[in-house]
């Protein structure tokens, strides 16, 4: 079939439909979506039965800026403030100094180990530490995606704490790389100044936190000062924003990913005009994105390159998950004595690899180092691995340590299409009106409701009404109530015999 913009959409769209039905059934072996993404973008690559050729590293990774701009500011967006405070210190410094230490800790075990045992890597010290450096963060995308996809519900304040590291250790990893490609073209030539490095990481740091605060605060002035002319302009002007404080920043010489977070905490976390509707597409968006960054690094990737760095990678990635990491993390939460050792050892393991070091493993290909090529595959078999190995046990370490709680899981609405303002602290249900509710009489009056609870509409077959106390009901009606919490709900599923409360 010739390369044609027809044939290039319909592959596009072949694609997207493949990974979004094997999301449906991965999802029900647990095995965690964004791997399948990443294994149909192999499936459709030069290896698979398609022989799609793609080779653009520069194509890859601005699709992968923009995909990783994205996620880290809806990862923002979502967070709530009041959650990750207890949790700030613990996340801060797991997102700078124990990205620091995992970079220099596994970046030494593969120039004095990994050099020795394996022929086929020998890296110099520097570009072992840009290999680890590549490592060494946790990627949100997978974090996100298996905390929220599964609606984990974790003791002492572990999942904020897992968000906001995962969230915020992205631009360090990111420093570290750029400035480690740097040293080593200097290097090269003999002209290296770790003086100059060691400011520039600084200067990206503070210019990064304080043009993300500054710009989500006048982002939030915009959005609610504006008067576009129509509603659906809204969403786009958030992603506007997004892109926008990652470019000024950048240009500024700051970290344009540690300002896309901040600036998301910013404004997910302030009231402005539309934001729920402005909130639900920008999820959608982010999901697209992480989709369109996983199928892009999969065809990327050639699997039989992967084969002659496999023993090595497993190495490393033992390394990393044993005890580079683990250690890190231990070191990095040692202040905080009162940290159960077990919840130390559960955030240790959910440091997932995903897109984010295949992203970063793509700046060394842009930038032409000599064993660019050779980090690339051993990252992504690394990345294969822990999404396999970690990613598909995270839920049951936390149930093993008895870090996991009971969490009732929301039964959304089916039929009715109403949500409430985040500002509205109270709760929808919807019931159906059954014989056994109707004993003590047919009229809404009749109803053995709590002082709390309102039935604000009915459906009837498929006709809507606001109901009245003399309002007659039938059976097989539904009823939308609102209460003030969710103890009300209770109590009013329990008056009117509804035993299992979802």
């Amino acid at each position: 079939m010739p390369f044609t913009i027809e044939s290039i959409l319909l592959f596009v769209a072949l694609l997207f439909i493949t990974s979004l039905f094997a999301s449906k059934i991965g999802s029900r072996f647990g095995i965690p979506v964004l791997l399948l993404f990443l294994g149909v973008g192999m499936f459709f690559g030069v290896d698979g039965p398609f022989h799609i050729q793609f080779d653009n590293y520069n194509a890859a990774q601005v699709v992968g800026t923009i995909a990783l701009c994205i996620i880290l500011f809806s990862g923002g967006l979502d967070t709530k403030l009041d959650e990750i405070k207890p949790v700030m210190y613990q996340g801060g410094l797991l997102a700078t100094v124990g990205v620091l230490l995992t970079a220099f800790i596994t970046g030494s075990f593969i120039y004095l180990v990994a050099n020795t045992l394996i022929e086929n890597i020998q890296l110099t010290f520097l570009e072992a530490l840009l290999l680890a450096s590549v490592m060494s963060s946790t990627d949100s995308a997978s974090v996100f995606s298996i905390l929220r996809s599964k609606g984990m519900a974790l003791k002492h304040r572990l999942r904020p704490l897992l968000e906001f590291e995962s969230g915020s250790n992205d631009p360090m990893a990111y420093m570290l790389t750029i400035i480690l490609i740097g040293m080593i073209n200097s290097s090269q030539t003999g002209d290296i100044n770790y003086g100059v490095a060691a400011v520039e990481f600084f200067l990206q740091l503070v210019v990064g936190g304080i043009g993300g605060y500054f710009l989500g605060r006048l982002s939030v002035r915009l959005i609610n000062k504006i008067r576009l002319p129509n509603d659906s302009l809204y969403p786009i002007l958030l992603f506007s924003c997004c892109i926008f404080i990652f470019s000024a920043v950048y240009f500024c010489k700051g970290n344009g990913f540690l300002a896309v977070y901040i600036a998301g905490l910013i404004i997910g976390n302030s009231k402005f005009v539309h934001k729920r509707t402005s909130l639900r597409i920008f999820d959608g968006l982010t999901w697209f994105s992480q989709i369109t960054m996983f199928l892009t690094l999969g065809l990327l990737v050639n699997p039989h390159e992967l084969l002659p760095v496999a023993f090595g990678s497993l190495l490393i990635a033992s390394f990393m998950m044993f005890a580079g990491r683990p250690i890190s993390v231990l070191l990095t939460l040692l202040p905080f004595r009162q940290m159960p050792f077990k919840d130390k050892f559960f955030v240790s393991w959910v440091g997932l690899r995903g897109a984010v070091p295949i992203i970063f493993a793509i700046y060394p290909l842009a930038a032409g180092l000599e064993h660019s090529r050779l980090m690339f595959n051993i990252v992504f078999f690394i990345t294969l691995i822990s999404l396999l190995l970690q990613g598909t046990t995270v839920s049951k370490l936390a149930n093993l340590l008895g870090l996991s709680k009971d969490k009732r899981e929301e039964k959304k609405l089916q039929h009715f299409d109403i949500e409430l303002s985040e500002e509205i602290k109270s709760t929808m249900s919807e019931i159906l009106v059954t014989e056994e509710m109707l004993a003590a009489g047919n009229q809404m009056m009749h109803l053995n409701l709590p002082q709390h609870t309102l039935v604000v509409m009915v459906k009837r077959n498929e006709s809507y009404f606001v109901p009245k106390g003399q309002t007659e009901l039938e059976v097989g009606d539904r009823l939308l109530l609102i209460t003030d919490s969710e103890d009300a709900l209770k109590e009013t599923h329990k008056n009117l015999g509804i035993e299992k409360f979802v």
